[in-house]
Formats: C-alpha cells, sequence, structure tokens
C-alpha cells in the first residue's frame, strides 16, 4: 500500500482556468439577466434548435434571438472551462488513469444521449441521460481518488452542475418561462458561483485535516447568518420571478405578489447586514483569520442593498435588476470564502 503524496503546488495553468471558470460563471448570470431583462427569453423557441429549423437565431427573430443564443452560447464556454479544470485536477491530484476513465465516461455519456434522443427525439430525455452517466462518473472518480477529494468534488459538482443546468434551461423555455423554473435557474447558477469560488479557496489551501481557528460561538453565528443569506437570497428571487421582468412581453407573472414580496425580501436582508456588521467587528477585534473576507462580504453587502433600494424606488429599472442579480453572486461568494476561513490545516 503506497501513502498518497501530499500536494500543495497547482500549475499555473489550472489556477488561471480555475479563475476563468469563476469569472464565467459569474458573467453567465450577467447574461442570463440579459435574456430576462430585455424580454428575449423566448428569443430562441426551441431547445436545443434555436428555432424548428435552425441552431442558430434567423433574421426575423432579430435582436432577442442573438441576446437569447448569446446566452447559451455562455453556457457552452462555462462548460469547456469546467471540464478543463476537471481533467486538469484529475491529473494533478490523481493518475493517467484517473483523466481516461472521466474521458470514456463522457464519451459514454454523449453516446448515451445520442442514442437515447434518436428513439424518442425528446431532448429532455437526452439530457437526463447524460446527466445520470455525469452522477455515475462524479461518483466513481470521488470513491477512486486518494488525496485532494475536496478540490475532485467541488470540481464534478461544477460539471454535473452545468448539464443540470442545461436541462433546467431546455425546461425553461419548453416551459414559456414558468416563473419556478427561471428562479432555480438562476438560484443553480448562484450555487456554482459559490462552488468555483470554494474551488479557488481550497486550491490554495494545504491538504489534510483541518481545524477550526475561531471561537466555537463565532463559527455558531456564522453558520447561523449562512441560513439567514439564503432566505435573503430565496425571498429576493421569488421576488424577481414574480416582478414585471417575466423574460418576454407576453409573459405574465401572477400568483405572488411582488410588492408585498419585495418587503419580505428586505428583512432578512437587514437582519444579514446586521450580523454581517457583528461578523466583521468581531473578526477584526479578535484577530480572526475571517478579517479580510467578512469586511469583503459586509462592503459587498452594503452595495447590493444600496442597489436594491435604489432599484425598488426607480421603479425596477433593468440595468439595476441586472446588476442586483450578479451583486448577490458575488457577495454570496464572498461569504463563503469567509465560510472556510473559519478552519486551518492543522498544525498550522
Amino acid at each position: 500500500m503506497t501513502t498518497p503524496r501530499r500536494t500543495t503546488a497547482f500549475p499555473p495553468a489550472l489556477r488561471v482556468l480555475a479563475w476563468l471558470s469563476f469569472l464565467a460563471e459569474v458573467i453567465i448570470i450577467g447574461t442570463g439577466g440579459a435574456v430576462r431583462l430585455t424580454g428575449s427569453g423566448l428569443g430562441c423557441s426551441e431547445w436545443p434548435l434555436c428555432t424548428p429549423g435552425s441552431l442558430v437565431p434567423t433574421q426575423e427573430l432579430g435582436v432577442h434571438g442573438i441576446i437569447e443564443f448569446g446566452n447559451r452560447t455562455m453556457t457552452g464556454l462555462v462548460g469547456i472551462l469546467a471540464i478543463a479544470v476537471l481533467l486538469l485536477t484529475l491529473a494533478r491530484v490523481g493518475s493517467r488513469r484517473d483523466v481516461l476513465r472521466a474521458v470514456w465516461f463522457a464519451l459514454a455519456g454523449i453516446a448515451l444521449a445520442v442514442v437515447a434522443f434518436a428513439l424518442t427525439q425528446a431532448f429532455w430525455v437526452a439530457t437526463s441521460v447524460l446527466l445520470v452517466v455525469t452522477v455515475l462518473a462524479a461518483i466513481v472518480s470521488v470513491t477512486a481518488m486518494a488525496e485532494r477529494r475536496d478540490l475532485t468534488v467541488l470540481a464534478w459538482i461544477v460539471v454535473v452542475g452545468v448539464v443540470a443546468q442545461a436541462f433546467a434551461g431546455g425546461i425553461t423555455v419548453l416551459t414559456e418561462l414558468n416563473a419556478f423554473m427561471v428562479g432555480f435557474h438562476y438560484a443553480a447558477s448562484l450555487v456554482l458561483v459559490c462552488v468555483t469560488a470554494a474551488y479557488l479557496v481550497r486550491l490554495r489551501g494545504a491538504p489534510g485535516p483541518r481545524e477550526l481557528a475561531v471561537p466555537r460561538w463565532y463559527a455558531g453565528l456564522t453558520h447561523a447568518t449562512s441560513l439567514v443569506l439564503a432566505a435573503t437570497i430565496f425571498f429576493g428571487v421569488l421576488t424577481t420571478a414574480n416582478g414585471p421582468h417575466s423574460g418576454d412581453e407576453n409573459v405574465v407573472r401572477s400568483g405572488f405578489d411582488a410588492t408585498w414580496l419585495s418587503h419580505v425580501h428586505s428583512w432578512p436582508g437587514y437582519i444579514l447586514l446586521a450580523l454581517a456588521l457583528i461578523l466583521a467587528a468581531a473578526a477584526w477585534l479578535q484577530k480572526l483569520p475571517t478579517r479580510p473576507w467578512s469586511l469583503v462580504f459586509l462592503g459587498a453587502l452594503v452595495v447590493q442593498i444600496l442597489v436594491g433600494v435604489w432599484q425598488a424606488n426607480a421603479a425596477l429599472p433593468p440595468v439595476l435588476v441586472g446588476i442586483h442579480m450578479v451583486l448577490a453572486s458575488l457577495t454570496a461568494a464572498a461569504y463563503v470564502v469567509v465560510v472556510l476561513r473559519l478552519k486551518t490545516p492543522v498544525g498550522a
């Protein structure tokens, strides 16, 4: 039995690709927001084709087709970067066998998806098959990994998430911008931003067991803040999903009062601000390792709240709504870093 090597250094290419993957996940929230805020949600009426007879938008679709297709193209770039990060991760912390296994799973998944589509002519069946194979590949790969399983898990989550997002995006189009599917699509993108941020943090961290580096009360308060942050994002997504920017002029939201929801959304938001102030103040007074990122989180949250108040008082202009959506993902990503700074490698 061989002892797994302890990896602390990674090639610059992996670091660059990991950053590009993070940025791409943030950008696709912006492009997805542009689709919705410009009324281009049905710019392409079909999936995976744009129209029944064309993969790309036709001249008749105008600017809405270009915007929607641009977001779909961005999905492809996000997927390529996620796969590149995964393969480089497997090559560095695993072996050539681990890389080849992932490649064979990918080829098998694509082949089975093509067969499924040929038999059913249903994109959702083909995408479901590809998603199942991807999840299976992730389980096998993580189980076989001897070291830095944290990086392997995070890299696989992004790849699985991209495939799942393609599935969710298609369902969103086919259900003509169902409010819940639109909200889920955005929330999933935000989670992927957080996962890629976590990967960047762990890529810089030392391997091995970790121990708590802050007082227990501080760690408990931080985790409680996570729940408030999740509630704030949830009600924010629900509010936007029932607001005036439905994604298409012929799609009308119903079921919830967006004005009432906006007030509900603000309640956990202000509680979150109070908690962020406490976490930042305590971190600096006690010189905790969360000091710099607690301030980044607090600063991002303050800007987010100011933009939120501004957009509410300005009757929700599309530009401000889009900025608010992107800022939410960056605020959540900053908070992920705070959480990961609660522990430090044993003996560090």
